[in-house]
Formats: structure tokens, C-alpha cells, sequence
């Protein structure tokens, strides 16, 4: 009887842990337009404050905008120079000011000053200002309504595309009976680091007003200010820039993002997340003189690149998107990483910082050869050029070799550190480095084929994969919190969300396990998943890996049901509109990688997309019960320019439809099966 109750009590624990997390509905905040923007209709709901982050080619603009219980807004503007370097040299000596309300010019309406959150006037004088809406678009719009008399103001803020200047444009729209006098005074500030402290300075911040001075705006009419914020160098003039042209540029700038590599469904929801990943993926890149580097980010990370975020997160899907910029800051970073192979195998640095001038190593050896081999092996095949290819090839082959001579006696591979560097236990060799070999054996295999390499060595690469993966399993396979999933390192015995990686690399012996853990009220929190079970940290990389590997493991229904949920809290939500790095660390910063793990939901996940070759790849799609077809247009790739539309067609079978030239190639599937494509 005893031996009965303990087996009814472990089989409830196991029933238990086998639910799935219970999804609650949302209370948007954000509403999606037509045109594809997010707008917050202020009615309610007060206060709030969030923040976001844009970039350009010399400059991020990190505004945090807040707006009180009285609809008055409160702004602070963030300004990163990235290429404006100071000394010592480290990751986060870039020159970085902020720029409060107070720091600004004062405008005033009729000759009453206009009160917008902290310039000090008297209850009788100031004019009141209360917003009405912000929209989200690639630029910050900001509309108010100043008085009572039909006076409304639009602020955009938006980065140069290429210069180290950003903006805050203000247009005052008369839609009163009579004629408004507005004032905004002159301002030029500049702020000079010491040129001691500067790296081939000295540099500038300068803050500078045009079209500024008194305007008398009639009915029906309009008029514009502006105030810039640029960096220069040495004795270079301060630009007087053209408004109407760089915002021109701007929304230029965002719309060639936006219009390669379009994600159509039935749901207008994801379509949008999916536009502003691509956004935020591809503009945060910077031209330094090492060439064009992508930056994650959030005021700390710019002019310098990681393993991890470019190399094995953003890389991956730049080879996808057919942005130019992209693909020079993909070859780039991995050209960067190739000049510290050695003939000792001592590891490549985690971090190469400061425009390429130096590098960061504080987290010793975090599986970072497997990051890069990961990345440089599946860029280099979906990017589908042989030249590129051909100057990756010695860096994937040296990071194969490094990893080999990593393997531990149990067949794994060592390294002391992982991509959290060192915040949750890691042990000496962890699921996810070994994970990423795994999968960069076999690109290198597909692409050692395509460059002539002798099949000798590419015979090698399969067989260390195959034993890498029955290794995997040996040394990482385990039931823990009842889940027949993986241990993260030896020792570990509390679930973590990094058990998520085999399944992104088609490693699915334990799908079921990993999947019902990953989305049980053990590891997913409203936030996604927490990074070890019962913590209330989160970082979205995991999250993204989750969703992308509960797709490719054949888990559709579920994994779309938290992809709509996590979804809908990034893009309409309290912060807003892209995934974020972490909390509590960072606040939730939008590093921009992560948006590129979004998008790799849907290539790799959702239309099962892997390389295979210069102009080919396996193709297993997981098109939701309740959709008819989904489709990816004007996909660059494989060294074509195409559409792939799935499309459900009778008998529980799927049509896969490659468009190119106005010429289409369809193939009939079983669902839940693969399909080989050439291009």
C-alpha cells in the first residue's frame, strides 16, 4: 500500500508539472494603424513611462518619455556617439550625453511660457501642454494640445541615417480662429570632453536650435523648429542640417528595411512584431573605422561585437534580410574574430571592442569558438556567395579544430563560462556550447561540400557530429522537476531555460520533456521564460530560442499560442515594441540581437528553413491549424531573391511555393514533413 502511494504521488508531481502555463489576456496599451505604426491613445491609464532606443550610422538616440497623471509630458533624451571614443579604453568609452526638458530652449505660446514637465513658471503664465497620443514607427511622434484654443503640437525624434546628429522636430499646428504668436528662444550649447580624455579628439557635443525666433502661425497653418544634437571632431564646423531632408531619410531608411524579407499571415499582430524586429535588428549598426560594426546597444554596448550577439544571434538571420549594411557588418564582425586565430588554439576573445581597436575577455571562455562556428557556418550558406564563403571557411575550420581539442573525457565540451557569463552556475561544460558544435559540424559538412574541401574531412565532421550527439544525451540527458529533459551542466537539478537549445539545432530525443518544461508554470513567467526556475530573472534571448525551438520540434500549436502572447506583450504592451535583453538587469534594454532572435522565430522556426547549401535548404513548415497559408516575401537568400508561400492543401498535406522570376515551383508534403529546396 505504501509502495502505491508513493507511485500516486510521483505520477500527480509529474501530472502537474506537465501543465501548461495559463495565458491571461492583455489590456493593450498600444493599438496598430494602418500604415503599420503603434499608437498609445493617452486616455487613461496615467501615469506611464517607458523608453526605446533608435540608431544610425554614427549615432543611438535612447529617449525615455513619461507622461504624468495630468497628461504632461516628461522627456530625457539620451545621445551615444559611438565612434567618438575616450580613454581609457574599455567597451562602454564612447562619448554618451543626456538631455533633460529643462536643458532645452524655452518656447512660449502668446507670451506665456509653455509648461512641458519641468521649466518652472507660475500658475497664472504657463501654458499648459498634455499629450494626446505617441506613436512608434522607426521615429518617436509625440501629439499634444497646447491650451484650450486649438493649438496642437507634434514632436518627432528620429537618428541620422549616417551622420553623428539626431533630432527633435516640433510643428505647431494652428487649428483655432486666430492668429498664435509662438517663440522658441536661440540655444547653442557645447560640452568638451578634456582632450586628454578623448581618443583622436578633441570632441564635441554641441546642441544647436534652428528655426528658431518668433512666428505668428495663422489659422489653418503650421510652423516648425527643430533642435539637433551632434558630436564633432577636432575643428570640424558644426553641420546645419536639413529637418524635412533627414527625416526624410530616416523614414527612407526604415521602409528599405521593412519592405525586404515580409512576414505575411492571417495575424496582423505578428506581421507587425515581425516588421519592427527587422527595424531594430538592422539599424543599430555603426560605422566606425573598423568598418561597419553591429552594437546591441542600450547605452553600453557600441562600436564592438560579441560572439553571441552578432556572430551567433544577428548574423544568422542578416543573411536572410538582403540589407547591404547588414551583410558588410556580418562579414565584418566575423573578419574581425578570424584575426585572432592562432596556431596555439588559444581562444578568440569574447568581445572585440572600441571600433576593433581592442577587446574584452572578463568572462573567460564561454563556449564562444562554438558561437562563432554556429553562426560563420550557417551565414556563409544561407548568404549563398562563394566569396564570402571562401574568407569564412578558415574560421569556422579553426573553431571546429579549437572545440575538438576542447572535448571533455565524457565526449562534451569544456568551456568555464557560458553566454550569461558567470550570473547563473554554468559548470565546466554546458548544454548550449555543446549544442552549438553540434550544429556547426554539420553546416560545416554542407559547406565544405560547396567549397571543394575533401570529403575525408567532411566525413570526420559528421561522424564527431554523431557523437557529439549521442554524447549530448549521455552526459546532459535527465528528468528533472519531473520533465524528461536535460541538466545544463553536471550537478545542475533545477530546470533552466537554456534546455531550449537542442531542440534550435533539430535535436529532438526529448522534445516532449523539454517542451512541456519549458512552457509549464515552472520556467514561463508573464515575462517569458525565467532564466532558472523559481528566479525572477529573464532574459529574452531564451524565451526567443524557446519559441523557435517548440516550432522546429513539430510543437506548432503551442509554441503559436505563446509566440501570440509574448507577441502582444512587446509590441502593445507596457514597454514597447521590441524584445528586450533583461530584468532586472539592464531594464529591459531593446538590445538589438534579440530582435534578430524574433525574426529566426519564423525563417528557422515557423518555415523550418535550413541551409544546406549555396542555393539550397531543407524546408520543414509548421503552418497553425487555424491558418490557410503564410508566406515570406522578397526573401534574399541563398544567392536568389524569392517568395515562399505554405499553403494547406487536402489530405493533411502542405504546398510549399517558391517564387522567383515570376516563375513558381510547388511541392506537396506531408504536414509536419521536410522538403528539400533549390533554387
Amino acid at each position: 500500500m505504501k509502495f502505491f502511494v508513493i507511485l500516486f504521488l510521483a505520477a500527480t508531481v509529474v501530472k502537474s508539472n506537465a501543465q501548461s502555463y495559463t495565458l491571461t489576456e492583455q489590456d493593450d496599451r498600444w493599438a496598430i494603424l494602418a500604415d503599420g505604426s503603434i499608437q498609445w491613445i493617452v486616455n487613461g491609464r496615467l501615469p506611464h513611462q517607458d523608453h526605446i532606443e533608435m540608431g544610425g550610422e554614427k549615432v543611438a538616440m535612447w529617449m525615455q518619455y513619461a507622461v504624468d497623471s495630468n497628461a504632461m509630458p516628461k522627456l530625457s533624451r539620451t545621445l551615444v556617439f559611438p565612434s567618438f571614443r575616450l580613454l581609457p579604453q574599455r567597451t562602454i568609452a564612447h562619448m554618451m550625453y543626456n538631455v533633460e526638458d529643462a536643458d532645452l530652449p524655452r518656447i512660449y505660446i502668446n507670451d506665456r511660457l509653455l509648461k512641458a514637465g519641468v521649466h518652472n513658471a507660475t500658475v497664472m503664465n504657463d501654458m499648459p501642454e498634455k499629450v494626446r497620443s505617441v506613436t512608434q514607427n522607426g521615429i518617436m511622434q509625440i501629439d499634444s494640445e497646447i491650451g484650450k484654443d486649438g493649438l496642437q503640437l507634434k514632436r518627432y525624434f528620429f537618428p541620422s541615417v549616417d551622420k553623428a546628429m539626431a533630432f527633435e522636430k516640433l510643428v505647431f499646428f494652428n487649428n483655432g480662429k486666430l492668429p498664435v504668436k509662438v517663440e522658441m528662444e536661440y540655444l547653442k550649447r557645447e560640452i568638451r570632453p578634456a582632450a586628454e580624455r578623448t581618443s583622436n579628439g578633441p570632441h564635441h557635443f554641441i546642441i544647436t536650435t534652428t528655426g528658431e525666433g518668433l512666428k505668428t502661425i495663422q489659422p489653418g497653418d503650421s510652423a516648425v523648429f527643430a533642435i539637433t544634437f551632434q558630436a564633432t571632431r577636432a575643428t570640424e564646423p558644426v553641420y546645419i542640417a536639413d529637418i524635412n531632408n533627414e527625416q526624410l531619410a530616416r523614414r527612407k531608411r526604415v521602409s528599405q528595411i521593412k519592405e525586404k524579407l515580409v512576414l505575411e499571415t492571417p495575424d496582423n499582430l505578428l506581421n507587425t512584431m515581425f516588421a519592427f524586429a527587422k527595424v531594430r535588428s538592422a539599424e543599430s549598426i555603426y560605422n566606425t573605422k573598423g568598418g561597419y560594426m553591429h552594437g546591441p546597444g542600450g547605452l553600453r554596448y557600441y562600436a564592438a561585437i560579441w560572439a553571441n550577439d552578432q556572430a551567433e544571434y544577428v548574423n544568422p538571420f542578416f543573411a536572410f534580410l538582403g540589407d547591404e549594411v547588414a551583410n558588410k557588418s556580418a562579414m565584418n564582425s566575423f573578419r574581425m574574430f578570424a584575426k585572432y586565430m592562432n596556431p596555439e588554439y588559444k581562444p578568440i576573445p569574447s568581445s572585440i571592442i572600441a571600433e576593433g581597436a581592442g577587446v574584452w575577455q572578463g568572462a573567460k571562455d564561454r563556449g564562444d569558438m562554438a558561437m562563432i562556428a554556429y553562426g560563420a557556418g550557417r551565414y556563409a550558406l544561407a548568404y549563398g556567395n562563394v566569396d564570402s564563403a571562401k574568407v569564412l571557411w578558415p574560421l569556422v575550420e579553426w573553431c571546429l579544430e579549437y572545440l575538438k581539442r576542447k572535448l571533455t573525457s565524457d565526449g562534451v565540451v569544456y568551456s568555464d563560462s557560458d553566454e550569461l557569463e558567470g550570473r547563473f552556475p554554468a559548470g565546466k561544460a554546458n548544454l548550449n556550447t555543446s549544442s552549438l558544435y553540434y550544429d556547426a559540424l554539420l553546416s560545416a559538412a554542407y559547406l565544405g561540400k560547396m567549397l571543394g574541401i575533401s570529403g575525408k574531412q567532411l566525413k570526420q565532421y559528421q561522424q564527431d557530429a554523431a557523437k557529439l550527439r549521442a554524447n549530448i544525451e549521455k552526459y546532459f540527458g535527465a528528468t528533472i522537476d519531473g520533465f524528461q529533459t536535460y541538466r545544463y551542466y553536471k550537478g545542475n537539478d533545477t530546470l533552466r531555460a537554456w534546455i531550449t537549445t537542442p531542440l534550435t539545432v533539430d535535436i529532438f530525443d526529448r522534445k516532449e520533456g523539454t517542451v512541456a518544461a519549458l512552457f509549464s508554470p515552472r520556467l514561463w513567467t508573464e515575462d517569458g521564460l525565467a532564466s532558472l526556475a523559481g528566479n525572477k530573472t529573464f532574459w529574452d534571448r531564451s524565451t526567443l530560442y524557446g519559441l523557435r525551438g517548440a516550432f522546429a520540434a513539430g510543437e506548432t500549436e503551442k509554441a503559436f499560442d505563446f509566440l501570440k502572447y509574448f507577441s502582444r506583450r512587446r509590441l502593445l504592451g507596457e514597454h514597447v515594441p521590441y524584445a528586450v535583453e533583461a530584468y532586472p538587469e539592464g531594464n529591459q534594454r531593446h538590445l538589438s540581437a534579440e530582435s534578430g532572435l524574433y525574426c529566426r522565430i519564423y525563417t528557422e522556426g515557423m518555415f523550418g528553413i535550413r541551409p544546406t547549401g549555396f542555393n539550397s535548404f531543407v524546408a520543414t513548415p509548421r503552418l497553425p491549424d487555424n491558418w490557410d497559408k503564410m508566406s515570406l516575401k522578397n526573401v534574399h537568400a541563398f544567392g536568389h531573391v524569392f517568395d515562399m508561400e505554405i499553403k494547406r492543401a487536402r489530405n493533411h498535406k502542405l504546398e510549399i511555393i517558391i517564387t522567383k522570376n515570376n516563375q513558381r515551383k510547388t511541392y506537396l508534403i506531408n504536414n509536419g514533413k521536410s522538403q528539400m529546396i533549390v533554387l
